[in-house]
């Protein structure tokens, strides 16, 4: 069909569904709200990317740079659809800088908004300085400089990571595992204790989901190789005793109360909706689940379909998720846009 398709959003999936369209031969408009492509990978600076050990900047990098190179692919940064009119192969998009696209489909790779862990004071973040987040541990790692203490620069001999920071909290309205977390956390304890083989690391969690094959790589590894300490554990709060963070709950397997101080404290943060998903629904004529999150139809019929025709959706856009599923998402939605378009044949649409 003449008419391109348009992609909104360029994290891995948006990213893998513009690449996969134009190596299909099919035109793309790809528009983006940020000044830069990549998403949450390469704008919040991720490190070394699970499951594959690449760096973010090198792997979601090589989309990028693949994706500019690409004759069929047109790049809208700074930009977002106000305006979304028409039926299936007939699209009208009009974006914030007055230009229009006429659209045969559309796909939705618009991800997802960290969690933000003011909504958790009581774990310490916004009120002590070595209270962090696990992407602020990435960037410090990706930025070549190591982890340290952010109050006074030094080496932390001791580090807490709590799990399950924004998500599985029904008190705070998240009631969704944010499915890579523990991972994710893992993988980061490993990568401080290689840096700082003296720094002793501890994950503090409810339950531990290195689901599939995960599980040997990370959760294990990080025990047997690494010597990271595990404790289920209930957390109450994060405070100081004017030297040292205090981590003060329960150990829920011992039923007792612990409290142990550290250096630096990092919170396991989750995946909330993206926080445009209103504006989003509103303009594309989507609905969202019951979370905020983009609504998608069953997985049986096509699993990349909205509950508007034409327009598809793909990644964290639709709840959490990880980066390999991102991009398999983004191709399976390239495919089902195509196959919409085939249907029409180049013909106008009736």
């Amino acid at each position: 069909m003449s008419k391109p398709v348009l992609v909104v959003g360029s994290g891995p999936a948006g990213l893998s569904a513009a690449q996969s369209l134009a190596s299909a031969g099919q035109k793309v408009v790809l528009v983006e709200k940020e000044k830069s492509l990549g998403g949450a990978p390469i704008l919040s600076g991720y490190a070394k990317l699970v499951p594959s050990g690449e760096w973010a900047k090198d792997a979601i990098g090589g989309m990028v740079k693949r994706v500019e190179e690409n004759p069929l692919i047109s790049v809208r940064l700074n930009n977002v659809v106000q305006n979304f009119d028409g039926k299936p192969g007939a699209f009208v998009a009009k974006l914030k800088d007055g230009s229009e696209i006429e659209t045969g489909a559309t796909i939705l790779a618009t991800g997802f908004t960290h969690f933000d862990s003011v909504n958790k004071p009581e774990w310490g973040f916004g009120t002590y300085e070595d209270v962090v987040t696990t992407t602020q541990v990435e960037q410090m790692i990706s930025s070549g400089k190591g982890v340290r203490c952010p109050s006074d620069g030094r080496e932390p001999e001791r580090v807490a990571i709590l799990l399950c920071v924004g998500s599985r909290d029904r008190q705070i309205g998240r009631e969704w595992c944010s499915k890579i977390c523990c991972t994710v956390s893992a993988n980061i304890a490993m990568e401080i204790r290689e840096e700082l083989p003296n720094c002793h690391v501890y994950i503090y969690y409810m339950d531990i989901r290195t689901y599939g094959l995960y599980e040997g790589k990370y959760y294990w590894e990080s025990q047997e190789k690494h010597k990271v300490r595990y404790i289920k554990a209930r957390i109450a709060e994060v405070t100081s005793d004017g030297k040292r963070l205090i981590v003060k709950g329960e150990d829920t397997l011992v039923k007792r109360p612990i409290m142990i101080p550290f250096d630096m404290v990092v919170h396991a943060i989750g995946m909330d909706p993206n926080v445009d998903n209103m504006t989003l629904s509103a303009v594309f004529g989507v609905d969202l689940e019951k979370y905020g999150f983009i609504d998608k139809a069953s997985s049986y019929l096509n699993m990349s379909q909205t509950s508007r025709d034409g327009v598809f959706v793909a990644g964290a856009a639709t709840g959490p998720e990880t980066i390999d599923d991102s991009i398999a998402q983004g191709q399976s939605a390239a495919m089902a846009a195509l196959s919409l378009l085939t249907g029409f044949g180049g013909r106008k649409a009736e």
